[in-house]
């Protein structure tokens, strides 16, 4: 079983940065990929970007393409969202999710998922 806490959210003006970070624990973390997912009120839970058990390979929702950056440090069992330029539409609350291995985009391709951090920009 994998447990993961999400944290480093909040509320930033437009054109601001957060960092969001992910702390997994309850297995080998090198043996996950993990994703990043957001859900804003009313819509569908989305995906936006993930990273290989690897840290070798990435993925990419276009909307954040250029302005967000996943990382991961498997020493530390940690991965990370940097978040720049954010928009208004970047807001939503943000889930880590993991899955064995291989970073794919398909929410129902995780198995584990973090609680949330709420991300709000304000215009």
């Amino acid at each position: 079983q994998v447990q993961l806490v999400e944290s480093g959210g909040g509320l930033v003006q437009a054109g601001a940065s957060l960092r969001l970070s992910c702390a997994p624990s309850g297995h080998t973390f090198n043996l996950y990929a993990m994703g990043w997912f957001r859900q804003a009120p009313g819509n569908e839970r989305e995906f936006v970007s993930a990273i290989d058990f690897s840290g070798g390979r990435t993925l990419y929702a276009d909307s954040v393409k250029g302005r967000f950056t996943i990382s991961r440090e498997n020493a530390k069992d940690m991965v990370y969202l940097q978040m720049n330029s954010l928009k208004p539409e970047d807001t939503a609350v943000y889930y880590c999710a993991a899955r064995t291995l291989v970073a794919t985009m398909q929410l129902s391709d995780y198995e584990y998922w973090g609680q949330g951090t709420q991300v709000t920009v304000s215009s």
